[in-house]
């Protein structure tokens, strides 16, 4: 195997950032304090002064949105099994039914066309998926949520930076949850915080990360609502700040390097290549399809062929409705036929920041020679 392996991402955290890591460390206040409510003002203020908190994680976030929107038993919840686990699990934890509708081919994200089939008399909330940075239409979502008179629960996860309509994602809409997680367009090495519509929503959203107590000024404090534990660190919200300050760089260099896949991919191979949205798409990830049908080995034989070569592939995701939790709540095989294809020949090529323009010829180059052996 090569010396010189090429992951498929890689957090940039610059010295000046480390450097605050180090004094928030010296400081003695490491968890939840000062660092915290900076990051959250300039969250805040990125957002167009909407009420931004922080949280542990982005799951974290979306779990609390769904409480925040009084979503528990007996409900149901419209979404895509085109996505991380999570998405799914949130629901099944505030005692909602996560209702599945399949993944358009071309964006990879829920059908529009198929979201009002799936509403019933049950129906509560919408939690739609930017898959690798490609914003969902919030046009045509919100038209049909305000229809219906759903709450809308943002899955922003992978699309910190992206847009919709020249408007930053998180400055609009309903509950925003953006994640910060180490493979995430900005990290706190773990962590994500949720966009608001209200100071009463942020005021519950406190209460709710932090075992559900309101402190006050003369010391005594009260516990009104049942809370749990997910609050962020103030360690973690100093490399947020050093992050969040790159954001605007990061994402400029990662839609560089999409531009030069786009340029360089050897179309003549067969992959299904993303949809090429230089206006909206932060590039969180760049995923092609593998021309399956074609190839001694599937997937698996192309992962250790490329890793044998030094180069780094992620599958994000399978689709989530055939794992063994929801084949238990009735789902199966030929469900969602739109999302098994993607979840059964995505592939995640190498694509961060610190990526050289070198790099991707590297990666198009190694693949072109893996489909030529796994053909042969």
């Amino acid at each position: 195997m090569s010396q010189d392996f090429l992951p498929f991402t890689r957090p940039d955290i610059d010295e000046a950032t480390i450097a605050d890591v180090a004094n928030v460390l010296r400081s003695g206040w490491i968890t939840t304090g000062p660092k915290c409510r900076e990051l959250e003002a300039k969250l805040s203020e990125y957002c167009g002064g909407r009420p931004v908190r922080l949280i542990n994680s982005a799951t974290a976030a979306m779990e609390l949105a769904l409480k925040l929107a009084g979503i528990g038993a007996g409900d149901e919840v419209i979404t895509t099994p085109m996505s991380w686990v999570a998405t799914a699990n949130i629901c099944l934890t505030v005692g909602a039914t996560p209702v599945f509708v399949d993944a358009d081919p071309t964006t990879r994200n829920i059908d529009l066309d198929k979201i009002e089939a799936a509403i019933t008399p049950k129906t509560r909330a919408i939690i739609p998926v930017d898959l690798a940075g490609l914003p969902v239409d919030r046009d045509r979502l919100y038209a049909i949520a305000k229809q219906h008179g759903l709450r809308v629960v943002e899955d922003a996860a992978q699309s910190m930076g992206s847009s919709w309509g020249g408007r930053r994602l998180g400055s609009f809409g309903d509950l925003v949850s953006f994640s910060f997680h180490a493979n995430k367009n900005i990290t706190t090495a773990e962590g994500g915080c949720l966009v608001m519509n209200t100071e009463d929503e942020a005021r519950l959203f406190e209460k709710l990360r932090l075992q559900g107590v309101t402190r006050f000024a003369d010391g005594t404090m009260d516990c009104d609502v049942l809370g749990g534990k997910a609050n962020l660190t103030d360690v973690a919200a100093a490399i947020g700040l050093g992050q969040l300050k790159r954001l605007d760089e990061f994402n400029a260099r990662r839609r560089h390097l999409a531009r030069r896949y786009f340029e360089h991919f050897d179309r003549s191979l067969g992959f299904t290549l993303p949809l090429a949205d230089f206006e909206n798409s932060n590039w969180h990830m760049f995923q092609p399809l593998l021309p399956l049908d074609q190839l001694k080995g599937g997937r698996p034989a192309f992962i250790e062929a490329m890793t044998q070569r030094g180069i780094a592939i992620g599958v994000h995701y399978p689709a989530m409705h055939l794992f063994t939790l929801f084949r238990q709540r009735g789902c199966k095989q030929g469900d969602f036929p739109v999302a098994e294809h993607i979840g059964a020949s995505t592939v995640t090529l190498p694509l961060f920041p610190a990526m050289r323009d070198e790099d991707v010829l590297r990666v198009c180059a190694a693949v072109r020679e893996v489909i030529g052996e796994l053909r042969a």
